[in-house]
């Protein structure tokens, strides 16, 4: 069974519980099973009976912030990944609803990841719904229902697993915010050309086409 983290501070009121997730909104928290009981089987099971995508956070299930704007660009920057990944025999991309586990019990779901072929389990794609499995790289896209916090909280899980990089859209801004660590960023305008950097040299892609993609 997972339980809260040792870690965490004193849960005493839904507010606490609320706050160390990140400030996420109360409607995303789902309260069956109980907050800090919820286990990797729970999520499989919501996604084959709601078709809806839930975490895994400390043992709470947490859906998943969505919408179609962000799903567009999601699915443009998949996209570019698999035309430079596949054909070069590097490794995977998965997309919105790739659920990994970063650590044991602790399921997050990136808007796009690259698996690097050397992080795959015997090299081949595993078999298991949600494996545990690290991305070299990590895509994600604001929501409307994201927080400061909770995106905060998230980058520091995915480099505290082993992500090497994540690129971070934010749609209004047009921008695409480039971490390489928890607290080195820079932050690219729509003017811009994105680069895969150390994890994916020679990848580029050019920011104004993909931001054209939202005056379709």
């Amino acid at each position: 069974m997972t339980t809260l983290l040792t870690s965490s501070p004193p849960i005493r009121t839904l507010g606490d519980l609320l706050e160390w997730l990140g400030d996420i909104p109360p409607r995303r928290v789902r309260l069956h099973p109980p907050p800090g009981q919820a286990m990797v089987t729970d999520v499989v099971a919501i996604e084959a009976h709601e078709n809806r995508l839930c975490e895994v956070i400390d043992g709470v299930l947490v859906e998943k912030a969505i919408g179609f704007r962000e799903s567009l660009l999601a699915g443009a920057i998949l996209a570019a990944l698999r035309a430079f990944v596949v054909p070069r025999k590097l490794g995977l991309v998965s997309g919105a609803d790739g659920m990994m586990q970063l650590f044991p019990g602790q399921v997050r779901i990136p808007d796009v990841a690259y698996v690097s072929r050397e992080r795959l389990p015997g090299g081949r794609v595993p078999s298991e719904p949600v494996p545990h499995l690290v991305p070299d790289l990590v895509v994600e896209v604001l929501s409307e229902g994201n927080t400061e916090a909770e995106m905060e909280r998230k980058r520091r899980e995915y480099f505290e697993a082993g992500v090497r990089l994540i690129w971070l859209v934010d749609l209004d801004a047009r921008t695409v915010t480039v971490f390489t660590g928890p607290a080195e960023s820079s932050t690219l305008d729509q003017n811009q050309t994105l680069d895969g950097g150390a994890v994916l040299p020679g990848f580029t892609l050019p920011l104004p086409g993909l931001f054209a993609e939202l005056d379709t």
